[in-house]
């Protein structure tokens, strides 16, 4: 089971805006190929990390305003908030020890 949250236009401002953990947000859909490859990645990370970094999800399908926001042009996409704002991004089906390379100053 994951430690991941899903992040929607609803518990944006709470999980990640007044988060005070690191937020590392992964836009994703389940029509994309490199999203089902990343996506094992990221419930991984979300168990590892539980309790140093939030790690969530946004199906862009479902939260298509919170993509637009976030200028999300393809996807798979990271996206790690500190403190509010954002703090790194990446695009792709990335190896785990470069998602861990976003957030490793953090935790």
């Amino acid at each position: 089971m994951s430690a991941g949250i899903t992040i929607t236009g609803d518990n944006f401002e709470q999980e990640v805006v007044h988060s005070t953990l690191p937020v590392l947000i992964d836009f994703w859909a389940p029509w994309c190929g490199p999203c089902r490859i990343l996506g094992p990645l990221i419930d991984q990370l979300a168990d590892e990390y539980q309790g140093r970094v939030k790690i969530g999800k946004v199906n862009i399908d479902e939260e298509n305003d919170l993509a637009l926001q976030h200028g999300i042009a393809s996807i798979p996409a990271l996206i790690l908030y500190k403190d509010g704002v954002i703090a790194g991004q990446k695009n792709g089906a990335i190896p785990k020890r470069d998602i861990e390379v976003m957030f490793k100053d953090y935790v």
